[in-house]
């Protein structure tokens, strides 16, 4: 039953990414991101009051919308903001700043539940989702504040099908859910049972060969951003997504504790390096007057990989063991990259 927590949530988020695109001209963006943020805030207090599990999956589903108001309004400023010439950077800065916070915010939550019990994690998100609200009224940033005036001709139920049509969107959207369907059911919910399993790494030193994950992850997405800025996205991707499946196929002939620990800082190192450019690709590709439905598209679909991720991998594990969704994992990346580089000619 706790195993459902997570996937309502990612239900809930799945479920407003795309209505929130299309709603930010209406309301605009310094309106949604507040929105966002006083939703997961009121849903975390009235999950610490209530005692029904059926209601507290709907509070946590709630908060799941909530979150994608605020990251799919935070996406698309980012890629707004940000010049073709720069705009590499400034997505992989942004995706440094959200791993350096779920890196931080599991560790708090973790010391603030055992020091203050079960519901302070609730209480102190909130605090925190309202103080990030107070920072959104009082910091005029013209982001935020932009409001786009969009062409008549967009104007129409079809916007999405224009989106849909410009060439290698719907590519660099599956790419995204890829990768984000390898992080959860692979690399967060698998991995540390091989390492347990088959490198025989006791639980007390789990958690150091984890942190190399996310080491390697935080340098290589601003080291990806930068590359592709200076030699182009596809030129980064391609052999990116080659590497990143190397390195998690042979991850299944890994049993040394001290060679995992450095294939674990070279995974987290190869998912960053390519985590963040599908995002920019759309950005490159779609015209202004449609970015926001283009990152509503990019995030809804990179949350059926959020759903689908840990089923599917989960259950190649139960059927052929845990090395088997490392190599399936590795196959998709190996696949993508050969689409990558059929479909450079249109980026």
């Amino acid at each position: 039953m706790v195993t459902m927590i997570p996937v309502v949530f990612g239900a809930g988020r799945w479920s407003a990414n795309l209505p929130t695109a299309y709603l930010l001209e209406r309301v605009g963006r310094r309106g949604l991101t507040m929105g966002g943020l006083l939703v997961i805030a009121a849903s975390d207090l009235a999950c610490v009051t209530t005692r029904i599990y059926t209601f507290f999956l709907g509070l946590r589903a709630l908060a799941g919308a909530g979150w994608a108001m605020f990251s799919t309004i935070a996406t698309t400023t980012v890629v707004d903001r940000s010049t073709t010439e720069r705009r590499g950077r400034g997505v992989g800065i942004f995706l440094m700043t959200e791993t350096f916070g779920l890196l931080l915010g599991s560790a708090a939550g973790g010391w603030v539940y055992q020091g203050f019990g079960g519901a302070s994690p609730f209480v102190v998100e909130a605090g925190c989702m309202l103080a990030a609200a107070l920072v959104v009224i009082a910091c005029r940033t013209a982001g935020l504040d932009a409001n786009r005036a969009v062409p008549a001709s967009a104007q129409t139920t079809h916007r999405s099908g224009a989106v849909l049509r410009v060439p290698v969107v719907l590519l660099m959207c599956v790419t995204n859910a890829v990768l984000i369907a390898i992080q959860t059911g692979v690399i967060v919910f698998l991995f540390p049972l091989y390492v347990v399993d088959r490198a025989g790494v006791p639980p007390s030193r789990l958690g150091w060969i984890v942190s190399f994950i996310v080491l390697g992850r935080l340098v290589a997405l601003w080291l990806g951003g930068n590359l592709s800025d200076r030699y182009g996205r596809m030129t980064i991707l391609t052999p990116g997504l080659l590497g990143y499946g190397a390195v998690l196929a042979t991850l299944a002939v890994m049993t040394h504790p001290g060679l995992l620990a450095l294939w674990s800082f070279v995974l987290g190192a190869s998912g960053g390096l390519v985590a963040g450019l599908p995002t920019v690709v759309i950005g490159d590709r779609v015209a202004a007057p449609l970015r926001e439905i283009a990152i509503g598209w990019l995030r809804t679909i990179s949350d059926g990989g959020f759903l689908l991720g840990p089923f599917v991998m989960g259950s190649l594990a139960d059927a052929f063991g845990l090395a088997a969704p490392f190599v399936a994992a590795g196959l998709c990346t190996g696949v993508l990259a050969a689409a990558c580089f059929l479909s450079r000619g249109t980026t």
